[in-house]
């Protein structure tokens, strides 16, 4: 199958042997981004709240570098190292779908990359 790599340089660079995302047949399968800051390199981890922001604002760089945008998401899956915090990630994650908010499953971890709170990932299509 014929896939391009989609690579958006206002979202941080991978971290590891993997793309930003991959467009396949009109889908797009974006790896799980945290909150690195793409312009300074820094975690952004002050709070809950802001950690969330900067994860979303990244899926927001690399969906636009596809030609798309969060109303095109289908699925997420959220990774958080304490569903204490749920409700303010959910919160915070709401309010970028604005209607029809995608599907979503969100699970509990031991650890994330870089010892992050929350790692988002999506699917979208056009």
């Amino acid at each position: 199958m014929a896939h391009t790599i989609i690579n958006s340089t206002k979202a941080p660079a991978p971290i590891g042997p993997y793309s930003q995302a991959t467009l396949a047949n009109g889908t797009l399968y974006v790896s799980g981004q945290i909150a690195l800051n793409a312009e300074s390199g820094n975690l952004v981890n002050d709070s809950i709240e802001n950690e969330t922001h900067q994860v979303m604002q990244n899926l927001q760089a690399i969906l636009a570098e596809a030609g798309m945008d969060f109303s095109n998401v289908l699925k997420c899956t959220i990774f958080v190292k304490d569903l204490n915090n749920f409700g303010k990630i959910n919160e915070t994650y709401g309010s970028y779908f604005t209607s029809n908010p995608p599907a979503r499953e969100t699970v509990e971890v031991s650890r994330l990359p870089k010892d992050v709170n929350v790692e988002i990932s999506c699917i979208a299509a056009k």
